[in-house]
């Protein structure tokens, strides 16, 4: 009778503890302690598994800002601390974006282990595919040298109502029939999303390409000749700063959507095709902004620093699959096995695109070969390799022609980026110096991973951010360029109006003098530099563009 007993308690044991646990977290006390518990010891778990994958630690880094102090352009601002730094030269357009942009003054960064910045990469970049739950549609464009270029549009309902700011007032204009309101052409604008360096749609972009398409934007991503399943029709890859196919693919777009805002941003290594094309264009560039998360702004920089190994793993695995599948094609001009026995990004960059060994200037080169002579006459030196690895840069660093930009351009970046190198090595003085880079600095954030805090709603649910805080900040920022750009054409062609009305009364008195009264009121008429906006300092800089080429 008594082993009885003991055998049903022993059966019923384990759902008595499980009714005392539930009963037990009931008690808010003990909730609490069990939730930082487990979230130590998650923290600690973590810190193992760094050890062994040997990631440095998550610690906070001396960044060049804290040494040299830019200027203060968020006094006013209501930026609040810890959030992100606006690092720009203090023009009209920086002033409006940080009055305007809550999402550039404001940041909520993901706690304990969700912080991670490690975690946060690792959550970014892991995943491959065209799909991750939109459609996509493809497209394929032919370049001038025989290349082919994939354009994957997403599919889908551009939302309804495009809310834009005009002051301090909001306004939704609702499309009917391709009409908006006041009569002009309903032109949703386009987001063109550049992907990291060697191509694949990480689930970063699949977000941004969400969140883009709910907000009214046309997405389209671009995929580089033999990247994300694209045919690679000719024996050449794309340099890291080489952006011919993405003029390309610009001047495409432009011809088929003439009346639509152009937008861009690229995702890591993207932005030195994005940065390139925008010092190569100038002020012929198609694009209106542009904006760039976690860039890689010094290339040479980037290729030679140390990484930890499991990035240098991920990121040289996926290339050397890539070139495998089209070794027999590039056997007899590329040197494929040094490439596949790389062990860095610097050997492998430059055995693929440099040739150490001089070529006669009467014999084929190597890149020349199977293109026809109006290919490489339009590819100009890119036809061939580069002579060594310093020359190599010379012609592809991002930011060569950066004193030719003519474009707003956004950078987000974070300290504790583990994939970049440290914050200190940023150019801060391009940023202080030109007006039309901007660079939106945090402390936490990853590499393209900006995740938010989540928040809770009034009814006591836990509400998710939806996507990271980059996303948000990219699309709000492409919302307020467009508009500060239609504010400042509106200003310049009254102040052009107002000049003209002032030389036309000053023709017709002097036409037909007419006698003056006794007694007048004479206003103050704006002299020339008042009219062009010279001694206003909120007008230090003119946003105004050459759209022609």
């Amino acid at each position: 009778m008594e082993l009885a007993v003991w055998e049903g308690l022993f059966c019923l044991l384990p759902s008595l503890l499980v009714l005392l646990l539930s009963l037990g977290l009931r008690w808010p006390g003990l909730h609490c302690r069990m939730r930082s518990a487990a979230r130590a010891a998650g923290c600690s778990l973590w810190l193992v598994i760094c050890l062994i994958l040997e990631l440095p630690p998550d610690k906070k880094r001396v960044t060049q800002t804290e040494e040299v102090r830019p200027p203060d352009v968020s006094s006013g601002s209501g930026q609040v601390s810890g959030g992100p730094r606006l690092i720009c030269k203090p023009t009209a357009l920086a002033k409006y974006l940080l009055q305007s942009c809550s999402s550039l003054t404001q940041m909520r960064p993901a706690p304990g282990p969700r912080g991670d910045p490690h975690l946060q990469t690792l959550s970014a970049m892991l995943g491959e595919g065209r799909g991750g739950g939109r459609s996509f549609s493809r497209e394929h464009l032919l370049l001038k040298d025989g290349g082919v270029v994939a354009l994957d549009w997403a599919v889908g309902t551009v939302s309804a109502g495009m809310f834009w700011r005009t002051g301090s007032q909001w306004r939704t204009e609702h499309h009917l029939d391709g009409k908006a309101q006041g009569g002009f052409t309903a032109t949703p604008p386009i987001l063109l999303i550049i992907p990291q360096y060697r191509g694949g749609m990480t689930p970063h972009l699949k977000a941004l390409c969400r969140q883009a398409m709910q907000r009214g934007f046309y997405v389209a991503v671009v995929h580089s000749r033999g990247t994300a399943g694209c045919l690679l029709t000719t024996a050449r890859l794309t340099e890291f700063g080489d952006p011919a196919d993405l003029e390309q693919v610009l001047v495409y777009v432009h011809s088929r959507h003439p009346s639509s805002m152009l937008v861009a941003v690229s995702e890591g290594s993207g932005s030195g095709v994005l940065l390139s094309y925008l010092g190569e264009s100038g002020s012929g560039a198609y694009l209106t902004a542009a904006a760039a998360v976690s860039p890689v702004l010094l290339g040479q920089l980037w290729f030679e620093a140390e990484m930890p190994p499991i990035y240098r793993c991920g990121l040289l695995f996926p290339q050397k699959l890539q070139l495998s599948r089209y070794k027999s094609s590039f056997g007899g001009i590329l040197d494929v096995d040094r490439a596949l026995r790389s062990s860095s990004l610097r050997d492998f960059e430059e055995s693929l695109f440099c040739s150490p060994e001089p070529v006669p200037p009467q014999s084929p080169r190597p890149h020349a070969q199977g293109l026809s002579p109006s290919a490489v006459w339009a590819l100009g030196e890119r036809a061939y390799p580069a002579g060594d690895w310093g020359s190599y840069w010379e012609r592809n660093e991002p930011l060569r022609d950066a004193d030719d930009v003519a474009v707003p351009v956004l950078c987000i970046h974070s300290s504790d980026d583990p994939l970049l190198p440290a914050a200190s090595s940023l150019p801060i003085s391009l940023f202080q110096n030109n007006p039309y880079f901007l660079l939106a600095l945090t402390e936490r954030g990853g590499h393209c991973g900006f995740a938010l805090e989540h928040q809770e709603r009034s009814d006591g649910a836990q509400a998710r951010e939806g996507g990271s805080w980059s996303h948000a900040a990219v699309l709000e920022y492409f919302r307020l360029v467009a508009d500060f750009l239609r504010l400042e054409e509106r200003d310049l062609l009254g102040r052009k109006d107002l000049v003209g009305e002032t030389s036309q009364r000053s023709r017709i008195n002097m036409a037909a003098p007419r006698r003056r009264r006794a007694i007048t009121m004479r206003r103050t008429r704006p002299q020339a530099a008042e009219l062009n906006g010279a001694d206003s300092e909120d007008r230090k800089f003119a946003w105004k563009r050459s759209y022609t080429r």
